[in-house]
């Protein structure tokens, strides 16, 4: 297990694949790096039904790339490479993937797994993490369990889905600096739930920015924004 195949070029980069074995799962990820050094590495949480490398992903990694971070990102829970019960063609399943697939623990410990992966690799540094929707519900918990963490783009969750409770446990432990966004008009996600969990982190730095419209209709004016606060907080 590790690195899978020869590096691939990237605009503003490169970009490599690896596999690891965490628990007996599989733990299919990518590695972006600029073209200069950087020491600097955000992690990129992906939303549901979706997978490491779907078009917006890598939108994302190449605004990170520019800034000069490295990037990193694995397939959630039944996602991806890893998904079992057909989720791709069949969003209804998402529950039964993200159980089957390890479900909050599992991914924690898959997430810990990469970072050490990584960070011995490479000798880059965790330092933020950018997820929303499902990248919330594996965000926040390797948020609250990993103080590597510096920094977060955090939303478009709330006390809701197949973890809600572990999520509202968690909460509390975030303490880094948080952006988090929301949907007021979010069809999938109630608003509601988006602002409970919102209170509940224990961040003393934190930030809610709600705009208009449905859950997967972020104003690209906030993933620009939410790009370069994670800059500002990772020196």
């Amino acid at each position: 297990m590790g690195w899978k195949a020869k590096e691939e070029k990237l605009d503003g980069g490169r970009e490599r694949c690896f596999e690891l074995s965490v628990e007996n799962r599989r733990v299919p990820g990518v590695y972006w790096s600029p073209k200069k050094t950087s020491e600097r590495l955000v992690l990129l949480g992906h939303g549901g039904t979706t997978h490491k490398k779907a078009d917006y992903m890598l939108g994302i990694a190449k605004m990170f790339l520019k800034k000069g971070f490295s990037v990193m990102a694995i397939d959630g829970p039944g996602h991806g490479d890893r998904d079992e019960v057909g989720l791709s063609e069949n969003p209804e399943k998402f529950e039964e993937a993200w159980i089957s697939g390890g479900g909050t623990d599992g991914i924690v410990a898959d997430w810990s797994a990469a970072l050490d992966f990584i960070e011995e690799e490479e000798a880059v540094r965790p330092t933020g993490w950018w997820g929303l929707s499902m990248g919330t519900m594996m965000g926040l918990p390797v948020v609250a369990n990993d103080t590597r963490i510096k920094v977060a783009l955090l939303g478009l969750m709330g006390n809701w889905g197949p973890d809600a409770d572990l999520l509202v446990k968690l909460a509390p432990k975030v303490t880094c600096p948080v952006r988090f966004l929301v949907q007021w008009d979010d069809e999938v996600v109630p608003r509601n739930a988006c602002l409970d969990l919102f209170d509940k982190l224990g961040s003393k730095k934190k930030t809610l920015h709600a705009n208009p419209g449905l859950h997967s209709s972020i104003p690209q004016f906030e993933v620009v924004a939410s790009v370069d606060y994670l800059d500002r907080f990772v020196a």
